[in-house]
């Protein structure tokens, strides 16, 4: 998975707007002190207020505010909303008629490519924009990995 410049770009302009969460901030701003090229701060703004996650008004004293509480309001949420579902391989679709690969029943790698992408989409959840932005914090795992069995394989080496 790549965080597209696009959700970069994004996250760039929300943190200007949790720094300033009273006022309104206006796209040209966000876009100059974050190095977001403006045609692109407006693309962005656009698609972040059709999510729901900022309101934008109209005016010389126009711009974009938060609509979304960022001290609950998790990464995830945010970059789904900017590039979609968090995906690690496209098994779900890759058959030839846009449904499951066909080979996802007997593939090695399918579950590992399921449980990597559990794991990121949790990690991104774990953790606020707040959080982020004006704490300062970063999920850190501090766990171990185990390995386990295959049940489907089980299953089908003992058919």
């Amino acid at each position: 998975m790549e965080i597209s410049r696009k959700t970069d770009y994004a996250l760039r302009m929300l943190a200007a707007l949790v720094q300033n969460p009273d006022g309104v901030v206006s796209v040209r701003t966000a876009a100059k002190d974050n190095g977001v090229p403006y045609s692109f701060a407006r693309s962005i703004q656009h698609d972040l207020a059709l999510a729901g996650i900022v309101e934008s008004t109209r005016g010389a004293h126009g711009g974009m505010r938060l609509a979304v509480d960022p001290r609950t309001t998790s990464l995830l949420k945010l970059v789904e909303a900017v590039q979609g579902p968090i995906l690690i391989a496209a098994c779900d679709y890759a058959g030839d008629d846009g449904g499951p690969c066909p080979r996802m029943a007997e593939c090695h790698f399918n579950p590992v490519w399921c449980n990597a992408e559990r794991m990121l989409r949790a990690y991104f959840d774990s953790v606020t924009l707040y959080q982020v932005v004006m704490e300062g914090k970063m999920p850190q795992m501090t766990g171990s990995f185990k390995l386990v069995g295959n049940k489907r394989k089980a299953k089908a080496a003992a058919e």
